[in-house]
């Protein structure tokens, strides 16, 4: 983990890439930071599958909105380190994002999309002492619909297989997603890809991943809807929860069940945007935790 160190008012550092930190267990986790070391933390925790890249222009926005942010690949996925007992259950996520907030010098804010919001969820409602000063739930919540779940489950399990080529691979993703604009340029695509000596093309996480992703009749998946429950029902934080109007994961009802557990709970509605809110309007997306910061915890700059 990167020391912390003050800097003279005013200036702020290049983003710095592939930094890491140990998780639990020795793990090496690789993360992306943006701003002031010594500001407030911001971790941002990305969906199964992704990669920390997911943030890369959320994390700058919030870098020079005078906050210190942080981007890591979970374990199994991006560069960071896989696990050899294959060990990717909540507990595991959970325990290695607890060794990030204990290398913060105060209580960050907690951004989580998806599997990164069930951890973060689970994280700050199952501790006895506070762990975080606020919470970004992204299309996440404690009532998920099962047809949602089930689409992006389907969609990991069908690739593991690997593709020929880039093209393959975004052929795909816009399958999954058909509202998002294909783009021209494949680098972005790359950096959740790997290319093996094969040269097929596979995506940058551990097929292992998946034994913990299982299903019951109503379509979970990682966290039980108990479990999520029970941990939001604890949440005592300024909190805030980022739906995608077309999201077929978290539905308005879902999303009015959780405010219900946290009645704290703010609920913005991104335009356009379906189950992958930051990559879908990263601009609203951005702008809507920028302005929940700047209300519960200002940072001093104005923007």
């Amino acid at each position: 983990m990167s020391n912390i160190t003050a800097l003279p008012s005013g200036v702020i550092p290049p983003p710095r890439e592939k930094a890491s930190f140990k998780g639990h267990g020795g793990i090496r986790l690789v993360f992306d930071e943006a701003g002031d070391p010594a500001a407030r933390p911001v971790i941002l925790l990305h969906g199964g599958g992704q990669t920390r890249h997911a943030w890369h222009r959320t994390l700058q926005q919030l870098g020079d909105a005078g906050y210190h942010a942080l981007a890591y690949d979970t374990r199994g996925h991006g560069e960071s380190e896989w696990s050899a007992l294959g060990d990717y259950s909540p507990d595991a996520l959970v325990a290695d994002l607890r060794e990030l907030i204990a290398c913060q010098p105060t209580l960050p804010v907690l951004v989580g999309a998806s599997m990164g919001g069930m951890t973060s969820l689970v994280a700050i409602g199952e501790s006895l002492q506070p762990i975080a000063a606020g919470l970004v739930l992204v299309d996440t919540a404690a009532r998920l619909e099962a047809a949602g779940v089930e689409r992006i489950l389907d969609f990991m399990r069908a690739h593991t297989d690997g593709f020929d080529s880039l093209e393959d691979a975004a052929a795909a993703v816009a399958a999954y997603n058909p509202q998002r604009s294909r783009p021209n340029d494949r680098q972005g695509l790359k950096k959740n890809l790997r290319l093996h000596a094969n040269g097929r093309w596979y995506w940058h996480w551990d097929p292992r991943f998946l034994e913990h992703a299982t299903r019951n009749t109503d379509g979970e998946a990682l966290v039980l809807q108990d479990r999520r429950e029970a941990a939001a029902a604890r949440v005592r934080v300024p909190t805030l929860l980022v739906r995608g109007v077309h999201s077929d994961v978290v539905s308005i009802d879902g999303a009015r069940a959780l405010q219900a557990l946290i009645p704290q709970a703010e609920l913005v509605d991104v335009a356009e945007a379906g189950h992958m809110v930051a990559g879908d309007r990263n601009d609203l997306f951005s702008n809507a935790v920028t302005t929940f910061l700047e209300k519960h915890f200002p940072s001093g700059r104005s923007r």
